[in-house]
């Protein structure tokens, strides 16, 4: 990724910490929209995702729950667990990523509805890179908003569940709150 933030003012993003069924997510946002959700934002995973909007934003980003900016993505999820939502309608800010990442995420976002999945390489050929599971896998690993870019519906062409930056165990529920996966029994 290059670094073109040397050029560019600081920018500010506020942030926020919602507690989910999935566990605790870091919502943070810049005037553009949601820049990240990071799954696991309590003590030290929470602070390495804080260090590195920093270095991207140039700026400390704020602690503030309360933002406007963050408003609409604090409802919208709130509304995807409680089974309410399934579109999100949200101005992200897509800084994080560049190219064929960005590309595959908001290809993604657009083409795969909520209680469906699709397999790497399905998402690979409709990216128009056939051959491309592997480099979408990548893409899906990096993606910035999990949930709202919902990485967790791309699944192995063989049923299996294949990777997953919040763990196994959150695209199991992620699934089964969509009604992809039977529930869990815990």
């Amino acid at each position: 990724m290059t670094d073109d933030s040397r050029d560019l003012p600081a920018r500010r993003a506020d942030w926020t910490v919602l507690d989910t069924p999935v566990g605790p997510l870091l919502l943070a946002a810049t005037d553009r929209g949601l820049l990240q959700v990071a799954f696991h934002a309590r003590g030290a995973v929470l602070r390495r995702a804080l260090t590195r909007l920093a270095a991207h934003l140039g700026t400390d980003p704020v602690e503030a729950p309360d933002a406007p900016s963050l408003a609409a993505p604090r409802e919208q999820l709130a509304g995807y667990f409680a089974g309410r939502t399934r579109e999100f309608r949200l101005d992200l800010d897509w800084s994080l990523t560049e190219g064929f990442t960005q590309e595959a995420l908001r290809l993604l976002a657009t083409s795969v509805p909520y209680g469906t999945v699709t397999g790497y390489g399905e998402l690979a050929r409709r990216g128009g890179r056939p051959g491309g599971a592997q480099a979408v896998g990548m893409a899906m690993g990096a993606n910035p908003l999990p949930v709202v870019v919902p990485c967790h519906r791309v699944v192995e062409s063989d049923g299996g569940l294949g990777g997953f930056s919040g763990g196994l165990e959150t695209k199991r529920r992620l699934l089964a709150l969509e009604g992809v996966l039977p529930a869990p029994l815990f």
